[in-house]
C-alpha cells in the first residue's frame, strides 16, 4: 500500500478522503486541527478520535517525512541574544537532502517610543532539491537540479520547527530551488499554511523569492494571495546579470522591470529588489546609479545584502565603505533601502552551502566540516 504525506492534502482533499471511508464531514476538520494546531506528531496523539479511525489515519497516511540529519546554530547569536541562526539538513524519504534555516530576531522596545521592532521568528524554507538556474555565487545553484519538492515536503519544514515550540511569524521561500519554478505545490503549501481553519499564518507573512521567471511573476499577480514578491537581481545591467543570474538570457531586465510593476499595478504591493553585494563585481556607485534608473519611480524597496564569505574567492564581501557609498547613491534618489547585516556566516547559513559540506549519500557517517551546536 502506497502511503500518502498528510500535508500533501488540502483540507477539501483530506475531506474527501473521510467522506470515502464513510466519515462524517467533521472529522476532517479535527484531523487538520490536530496536525496544523497542535502540531501533532503521531496519529495516536489524536485522542478524540475513534480508535479505528486513528488505525485507518495511519495505514492511508503518514504525518513526517522529513529526518533531521544535522542542525547548526549561528556561535555567535549565542553571545548577544538578539538574534539566532539555525540551519538543518534533512533528508527526504528518497534519501536526497534539502536544507531549511530558521532566523529569530528579538523585538526592540524603547521607553516611551514603545515597540519599535516586532519579534520575528522566520521559516526560510526550500522548494526544490539543487537548482536550475545555476547562479554562480550560490552554492545550491552549483548542485544539480533533482527534482521539485511536494507541497507536504514544503509544509513539513515550517512544522518542524513549529513543534519545536517556535512560534512562526514569518515564512519566507528563499532556501534551495526557484520557488517559482515549483509553481503550484509553492502555492498550494501557502495557501494550507494559510487556512484560517490551521496554521493560520497570514498571507502578507509568507515572501516568495524568484530570480526573475517573468512568466510565473505575472500568474502570481493574478492570485488571491496577498504575498510578498522578493526579486534578486543583484546587477543593474543585462551584461552583468547575464553572468550572475543565467536566468537573465531568457528573461533580460527590461522585461523583468515589465513583469514586476504589472505586479505592482495588479495588487497594490510592494516589490522587494534583493541585491547581493560582491566586492569589485557589483558594488561600485556605477552600478547604484544604474540601479537608481532602473528602479526610480517603482514601488519598490532594495535589500542591500553583504555576501557571506564562502570557499569561493571569486564572491567576497564588499568592503563596508562601498556597501555604505553604495546605499548612500540610492537614497540619494529616493529610493528606500535596508543594508542588512550578515548572519550566519559562522555556519555557512548561505543557500545549499551546509548541504555541500556534507556526505549526504551515508547520513549517519556524515561528518560536520565546522563546529556545530544542536539547535534548541
Amino acid at each position: 500500500m502506497v502511503q500518502t504525506l498528510i500535508t500533501n492534502l488540502s483540507l477539501a482533499e483530506l475531506a474527501n478522503l473521510m467522506e470515502s471511508w464513510g466519515e462524517p464531514a467533521f472529522r476532517a476538520h479535527q484531523v487538520w486541527g490536530w496536525v496544523y494546531q497542535s502540531l501533532a506528531s503521531s496519529f495516536e496523539e489524536m485522542s478524540n478520535l475513534p480508535q479505528r479511525l486513528r488505525q485507518s489515519l495511519a495505514q492511508e497516511l503518514y504525518l513526517t517525512s522529513l529526518v533531521p540529519i544535522q542542525e547548526v546554530r549561528s556561535a555567535n547569536s549565542q553571545t548577544t541574544g538578539t538574534s539566532t541562526t539555525k540551519k538543518v539538513l534533512f533528508q527526504l524519504n528518497d534519501g536526497k537532502t534539502i536544507e531549511t534555516v530558521f532566523l529569530y530576531h528579538k523585538g526592540t522596545y524603547h521607553p516611551g517610543i514603545g515597540i519599535v521592532k516586532k519579534e520575528r521568528q522566520t521559516v526560510c524554507v526550500s522548494t526544490q532539491v539543487g537548482c536550475s538556474i545555476s547562479c554562480p555565487f550560490c552554492a545550491t545553484g552549483q548542485q544539480p537540479f533533482e527534482r521539485n519538492l511536494t507541497t507536504g515536503e514544503i509544509v513539513e519544514q515550517v512544522l518542524y520547527f513549529a513543534r519545536k515550540k517556535h512560534k512562526i511569524t514569518n515564512v519566507v521561500f528563499m532556501g534551495m530551488g526557484e520557488p517559482l519554478a515549483n509553481y503550484d505545490a509553492t502555492l498550494k503549501a501557502i495557501r494550507i499554511l494559510n487556512s484560517s481553519q490551521g496554521f493560520h499564518l497570514g498571507a502578507r507573512h509568507f515572501t516568495l523569492s524568484t530570480a526573475g521567471l517573468v512568466p510565473q511573476i505575472n500568474q502570481l499577480a493574478k492570485e488571491d494571495v496577498q504575498v510578498g514578491l522578493a526579486v534578486s537581481l543583484h546587477a543593474a545591467d543585462n551584461a552583468l546579470r547575464d553572468k550572475l543570474v543565467p536566468i537573465n538570457k531568457r528573461y533580460p531586465l527590461e522585461t523583468l522591470i515589465e513583469a514586476c510593476q504589472n505586479y505592482i499595478n495588479s495588487t497594490g504591493r510592494r516589490v522587494t529588489f534583493e541585491y547581493i553585494l560582491f566586492n569589485g563585481i557589483n558594488d561600485s556607485v556605477k552600478q547604484a546609479r544604474k540601479l537608481s534608473s532602473l528602479v526610480t519611480g517603482m514601488n519598490c524597496h532594495v535589500n542591500l545584502i553583504p555576501t557571506n564569505p564562502t570557499g569561493n574567492k571569486r564572491f567576497s564581501p564588499p568592503l563596508p565603505e562601498n556597501a555604505a557609498a553604495f546605499q548612500m547613491e540610492l537614497e540619494h534618489h529616493y529610493i528606500t533601502t535596508t543594508l542588512r547585516r550578515s548572519m550566519g556566516a559562522d555556519i555557512h547559513a548561505g543557500c545549499g552551502q551546509l548541504r555541500s559540506h556534507y556526505n549526504c549519500e551515508e547520513p549517519s557517517k556524515i561528518l560536520c566540516s565546522i563546529s556545530s551546536k544542536p539547535g534548541e
